[in-house]
């Protein structure tokens, strides 16, 4: 019980009255992309923007995401949109990245989630900050 009190703290101290809001492409692909829809939700009611910058597949060869360049174009959106960034991390380099990036809210994917190893080494990446990680599953 104490644990899911401390889960619900982040979200309260933000004061919100509306349900919080995460939004934004599931992939980001190109810079237009990414402002054009940043610009599109800064004046509504989303709290975070999200794009996947990595993004792991099943199938090899897919698209798998246009990497750290994404995330100058999330900070480009927090610049020009006023709006707090989120991605997607599997792995300490990753994490690594987005904390040079100012990156605000991170999430390990279902995918990653199956494994302890991954989780942990992101979890040690993480020690010492106050960055809000959220867990699809």
């Amino acid at each position: 019980m104490d644990n899911k009190k401390e889960l619900r703290t982040w979200l309260d101290d933000m004061n919100l009255e509306h349900p919080l809001v995460i939004a934004g492409p599931c992939s980001a692909e190109t810079e237009d992309q990414v402002m054009k829809i940043a610009h599109e939700l800064k004046d509504t009611d989303v709290n975070y923007y999200r794009a996947g910058i990595w993004k792991p597949r099943t199938r090899p060869g897919n698209f798998e995401g246009v990497g750290a360049l994404g995330l100058k174009w999330l900070q480009k959106v927090k610049e020009e949109a006023g709006l707090k960034t989120a991605t997607e991390v599997a792995n300490r380099n990753h994490v690594d990245l987005a904390l040079e990036h100012d990156i605000d809210m991170l999430w390990i994917g279902a995918r990653s989630t199956v494994s302890p190893f991954i989780v942990q080494e992101i979890a040690d990446a993480l020690k010492g900050t106050d960055k809000i990680v959220l867990v699809k599953n």
